[in-house]
């Protein structure tokens, strides 16, 4: 679609259906997160995503995890940091955390539960780790969403490099739970004397006792986690991107990260797209041939869209060039209106299930 030469050589028979019906018929999905580069529409992707979930599943819960929420904005209504039923829904929700504070008030609730050392403790080896503190953010994260009652989970995640790093938490923390058990077995005494110390002698044995409880109650939901990520039948990634270099260039490092974590991606929505139905050459030749009879003005405006049309046919024609065979390529067409309110992101999500037709 980069010209109409190469549109010429594209077939739709050639690539997958581009569309995410793929994600909808796939009914053993329970993780699904929508990421990309900031600004490129995730969150009006992932929840015209969740509101076509709604249509099929029993119970679809749509979570934020970008710090910078913007579910509320979306469905025009307050979403808090518990499950919010959406209006005009009768089984979908939404929520909108931060796993950074959430993770500190779980730490703090534990630590009244049981004692101020061991809350103390269990900062401290948490804190003792790099990158571990965002990693057990994750778990408690995880956790809680697990003990919802929903079947399929939508994750409108933060930009790529936070999401990535998110991603990345469930193998750090096997990783770093491992040579904490491996140091166990290695030192038990040592611990079990460092323990008595801390809690001031105080039956050491069960604060030591409660400690590695703890931890290992976190490894096993991150092993549980880790194992769910790895499973494209219960966990994928939809890419979010827009027609533009650096959005393009993000869209090819986020896909070889996922593929170094094991973690499925197979779908691409392209946002933002001129008249996805036509391509530059089309428009160039209705301009040359009626350009003269229009105004001044609407000349420099017609001129300025073909510019970017062509700008994004290119990248559009890269993009099935990178992933046309092995992922569905979705286009989403740029609107001239804001996609907000429940009924404009239920007509707008019918754009992700009902292909564009680019021999139209």
């Amino acid at each position: 679609m980069a010209s109409s030469s190469n549109k010429d050589e594209f077939d739709d028979a050639d690539f997958l259906d581009p569309s995410l019906k793929n994600i909808i018929d796939q009914t053993t999905l329970q993780w699904i997160f929508v990421g990309g580069k900031g600004g490129v529409g995730k969150t009006t992707s992932s929840c015209c995503l969740a509101a076509q979930l709604a249509k099929s599943r029993k119970n679809v819960l749509l979570v934020s995890t970008d710090p910078a929420h913007n579910l509320s904005d979306a469905f025009c209504q307050k979403i808090g940091r518990e499950p919010t039923p959406i209006n005009g829904f009768d089984n979908l929700s939404a929520m909108e955390i931060d796993p950074s504070q959430e993770t500190q008030s779980q730490i703090e609730a534990d630590a009244d539960e049981e004692n101020d050392i061991f809350g103390q403790m269990f900062n401290d080896l948490q804190n003792s780790i790099p990158g571990i503190d965002e990693a057990m953010s994750f778990s408690e994260l995880m956790k809680q969403v697990q003990q919802l009652d929903f079947d399929v989970v939508v994750f409108d995640t933060a930009p790529t490099g936070h999401t990535l790093r998110l991603l990345s938490f469930p193998t750090i923390l096997e990783k770093a739970f491992a040579k904490v058990w491996e140091l166990k077995d290695r030192f038990g005494g040592l611990i079990g004397q460092a323990t008595a110390l801390l809690s001031g002698g105080n039956n050491p044995a069960q604060a030591q006792e409660q400690l590695l409880g703890k931890l290992e109650e976190t490894r096993a939901v991150i092993n549980k986690v880790n194992q769910a990520f790895r499973d494209p039948a219960k966990t994928t990634f939809v890419c979010v991107c827009i027609p533009e270099f650096l959005s393009i260039y993000e869209t090819e490092r986020l896909v070889q990260e996922l593929s170094k974590y094991g973690i499925d991606s197979h779908n691409i929505v392209v946002n933002q797209v001129l008249f996805p139905e036509k391509d530059a050459e089309e428009l160039s030749e209705w301009y040359e041939a009626n350009g003269k009879s229009l105004p001044s003005e609407a000349q420099e405006i017609c001129t300025k869209m073909l510019a970017r049309k062509r700008m994004q046919d290119k990248y559009i024609g890269q993009c099935f060039d990178l992933y046309g065979d092995d992922f569905h390529v979705v286009l989403m067409p740029l609107l001239d209106y804001e996609v907000r309110g429940v009924e404009k992101l239920k007509s707008f999500s019918e754009l992700l299930i009902e292909p564009v037709d680019l021999d139209e």
